[in-house]
């Protein structure tokens, strides 16, 4: 353990040793750059560029400037123009043109181009390891429906499985849902959700790019087997006021930026959310089609809602010192209360539910970022966030009903009767969970020249998650004794008490290494990294050690073309790491458990990726990657109920295991027509197979609460699918016109293999274990796992309409826009299992959707305005 504590330190030594060295030199390119108006495609003449040198440069007449660049590395330009937003584009290592499109912004006075090295974490698209989108493709795919969020266009993406309109955790090529871990500007967030997973925290307007790495991404990040999304945010103007505001049907979000004298900026954004609007809507359609799904909507006593702000902020003290500050607080919930009264031949009855859901989240960020040198970056980050759920639920049913003939003829003589009156039944459930976080890290990048860059970092991440629930319920189970007087083989219904008020404490601390090399003449490039992972739980009366865990990652790159007649580029990647996470079990481990030191192990798993990239003329590119990973030391839960006649708690009977194993290989393709005057999008498809195994499962709940695949079974999951495809097309027929599409087809997810519906006997008990009430009669579907049994594929359609108008005068930019989502629902919809009465054993025909999407098109309409 003294080696682990010195490792770090050594590393952080070694690095700061290396920035006392004299660098020589870099090799350097020409490189052309074009700007000009990105709706008018004129050239904008008079832009000036200054390179890390110093050496300034001028546009031409024709919007053209050729500067020289570092010949082994990429660097970022960013670019402004008075009268115009300032923007950065990427220029590859090996790129000889670049070009940039500008928008109309606030009044600018001696905008200057300036060239820089590329920061740690900076998003762009790598083949291979991750897939970025930039503002301009976010502005399109994003900005439609009643909420706009990032994880529209993230779920668009090839490697990322379908989910549904209101589901923002989808499956990263064939890994859990829950194991997509998100960062901000390099600060880690595990919970970026709103309402449980509806929608993402991650408004469009305050990103600059995001990247989607779902391949063996750098050994910078970690905490995820599967997924990582990598926010920039969006950074304020440091020479311009800037107001953005957007008016729709369902909310109303507000942008203002302006400058710190011309050293930095500070930018603060809100949203506020309003659907009474549309629950009020909803109701009045429901009375006049009367749908089932619809009439859930008169159970909302509080509309679904989202209040959020945030403010980001930058201030430039020196040439080489940025200081940097993020911080977001929000929340949302939602309240109902249902009740209904039925009356029918077979059942009479009434039921009340009465819910309510609150959700509160926020975070602050800063950090430095120091170049001593030239070729040298340093870059601290601290910062901290919570995140405090709390629901509240409430049940009250009685029902009676009819016994049916059969059951009469079979249990007969201990029935009261041809009917029964089920006891009033009163569920209660109060549940606040709360988790607290603080985090820092060191990352230090060092270009030694000729192709080489060395980057180290250290990090450290505390969280506190603490958990308080208290419910009383009715249990339904089968005795594993024979109770005197009851029918032999009926089930029991009884009073369930269950509390917990656990507090966990978690310190995770890695280290990382790792070096780049690129040739001069770009035909081949390697990446080796080395990370290292140590997680320490702190509990109520318990402490867990565990081992420390080695994440080796290489990628290799080979450049086999360039500018060869109609192919710009055509690339061959590969790469082989090891992965890790901390399971969300932790959350809730209990020294009950029986838990011991080593025992608890992280998530792991080992991911191969090859693909190949072709940049053809004309703006178009193909990519295709292959991949096979294995997941293993996957946690999970056994759960027998073994509540015992007074009614004692089931957590005994709870049992953690930390031996899962998934085997998961597929495939990625996209065709992508880049940024043109009249069109552009994308089409991707995405194969995936992936199974998984619990060894001791047996009525098993994972991570993935797939709780039918017991007895060692090798299970395809809940979220898994075979087939993914998107096809996004965005046409501009008029520079004033824009109509953005999105259509989408997914195969089925796995569902129960179902059988005959058939009644059996139940007998409810106080917590004594004495009888209460009559005989009930009750009704189940045998149902097993069956790896053909899948849902109808899915079809989402969604359509957004814009409409700007350009002020030349006052730069001030409007778009009206008309938006549509699941426009096919009114036509079709993915069918799953039909539901049934468990009372009266009647399938309800009309019940088989495989999602919960609203059962008609969700319209949306509003205005931006931008100055």
């Amino acid at each position: 353990m003294d080696t682990l504590r010195i490792f770090p330190r050594a590393l952080l030594l070694f690095a700061l040793l290396f920035g006392c060295f004299v660098i020589p030199d870099l090799p350097a390119r020409d490189v052309e750059v074009l700007v000009e108006d990105a709706d008018l495609e004129i050239p904008l003449e008079g832009a000036l560029i200054r390179s890390w040198d110093g050496t300034e440069y001028t546009c031409d007449e024709n919007g053209r400037a050729v500067i020289p660049v570092p010949d082994d590395r990429q660097v970022v330009i960013q670019i402004a123009y008075p009268g115009y937003e300032n923007r950065r584009i990427t220029i590859a290592a090996g790129q000889n043109r670049a070009s940039a499109a500008l928008r109309l912004g606030g009044v600018l006075e001696n905008q200057e181009l300036v060239l820089e090295a590329q920061r740690p974490g900076t998003s762009e698209t790598k083949s291979g390891r991750s897939v970025a989108i930039t503002e301009k493709e976010l502005a399109r795919t994003a900005e439609i429906g009643l909420i706009e969020d990032v994880m529209t266009s993230i779920k668009l993406l090839p490697g990322v499985g379908y989910t549904s309109m209101f589901n923002a955790r989808p499956s990263i090529r064939g890994g859990d849902p829950g194991d997509l871990m998100a960062a901000l500007d390099g600060f880690y967030i595990s919970e970026p959700y709103h309402w449980g997973g509806a929608y993402s925290i991650f408004d469009p307007r305050m990103v600059q790019s995001a990247r989607l790495s779902h391949g063996v991404f750098s050994s910078r990040y970690g905490h995820t087997i599967s997924g990582l999304l990598e926010i920039t945010s969006k950074q304020p103007s440091s020479e311009n006021t800037e107001l953005d505001i957007a008016i729709a049907t369902s909310s109303t979000d507000l942008s203002l930026s302006f400058p710190l004298w011309g050293k930095g900026g500070i930018r603060a954004m809100g949203r506020v959310t309003y659907w009474d609007t549309l629950v009020w809507a909803a109701k009045q359609l429901n009375k006049a089609v009367e749908n089932e799904s619809l009439a859930l909507i008169d159970a909302f006593t509080t509309a679904p809602y989202i209040r959020s702000a945030a403010l980001s902020a930058d201030y430039q003290f020196m040439p080489d010192l940025q200081w940097t500050f993020n911080s977001y607080f929000g929340g949302d919930g939602v309240g109902l209360t249902y009740e209904s009264e039925y009356d029918t031949e077979k059942l009479q009855g009434s039921m009340m539910l009465d819910g309510d859901y609150r959700n509160y989240l926020g975070f602050l960020i800063t950090g430095l970022t120091y170049t001593p040198r030239q070729t040298m970056l340093a870059k601290g980050t601290f910062g901290f966030g919570f995140q405090e759920m709390t629901a509240e639920g409430l049940i009250r049913d009685a029902i009676t009903a009819r016994y049916s003939e059969d059951f009469i003829e079979k249990y007969g003589p201990l029935l009261e009767g041809n009917s029964y009156t089920t006891p009033d039944a009163n569920m209660s459930l109060e549940s606040v969970n709360t988790i607290l976080n603080a985090q820092g890290r060191f990352d230090l990048d060092w270009q030694a020249g000729g192709g080489l860059l060395f980057a180290f970092g250290l990090q450290e991440l505390y969280s506190q998650w603490k958990s308080s629930s208290a419910a009383d319920m009715l249990v339904e189970i089968t005795p594993d004794y024979l109770i005197p007087g009851f029918i032999p083989e009926a089930r029991l219904i009884m009073p369930f008490t269950y509390k917990v008020d656990i507090t966990n404490h978690g310190l995770i601390t890695s280290a990382y290494a790792l070096g780049e090399y690129a040739s001069p003449d770009q035909r081949f490039g390697a990446e080796l990294g080395l990370r290292l992972d140590h997680l320490f739980i702190i509990g109520s009366g318990f402490t867990l050690q565990t081992y420390p865990v080695l994440n080796p990652r290489l990628n290799l790159d080979f450049g086999l073309l360039k500018n060869a007649g109609p192919i710009d580029s055509l690339t061959l990647t590969a790469g082989t790491g090891l992965f890790s996470s901390v399971n969300e079990i932790v959350n809730f481990i209990d020294e009950r458990y029986g838990i011991q030191d080593f025992d608890l192990r992280p998530n792991r798993s080992w991911t191969t990726v090859a693909g190949t990239k072709i940049d053809i003329l004309q703006g178009f590119s193909f990519a295709l990657e292959g991949y096979f990973k294995y997941v293993f030391d996957r946690a999970y839960l056994t759960y027998r109920p073994n509540v015992d006649s007074q009614g004692q708690s089931a957590q005994d009977a709870v049992n953690c295991y930390f031996d899962g194993r998934g085997m998961i290989f597929g495939f990625d393709l996209q065709l992508q027509k880049l940024e043109s005057r009249y069109w552009d999008g994308w089409l991707s498809y995405t194969f995936t197979h992936a199974r998984y195994q619990d060894p001791h499962g047996s009525q098993t709940t994972g991570v993935s609460l797939d709780g039918l695949y017991g007895d060692g079974l090798w299970y395809y999951p809940s979220f898994h699918r075979f087939h993914n495809i998107n096809l996004v097309l965005n046409f501009k027929p008029l520079r004033q016109i824009g109509i953005a599409t999105r259509l989408g087809l997914a195969s089925g997810r796995i569902k129960t293999k179902t059988g005959a519906i058939s009644f059996y006997p139940v007998q409810q008990i106080d917590a004594g274990g004495r009888p209460v009430g009559p005989v009930i009669q009750k009704y189940r579907r045998a149902s097993r796992y069956d790896d053909n049994e899948r849902t109808t594929w899915s079809i989402p359609l969604d359509m957004k309409i814009s409409f700007y108008i350009f002020n030349q005068r006052n730069k001030v930019q409007t778009e009206i826009y008309l938006g549509a989502e699941n426009i096919l629902s009114l036509v079709y919809r993915s069918e799953a299992n039909t539901s049934y009465n468990t009372y009266t054993g009647e399938e309800d025909t009309g019940s088989n959707s495989a999602n919960y999407e609203m059962p008609i098109p969700m319209v949306s309409f509003g205005f931006k305005w931008s100055y």
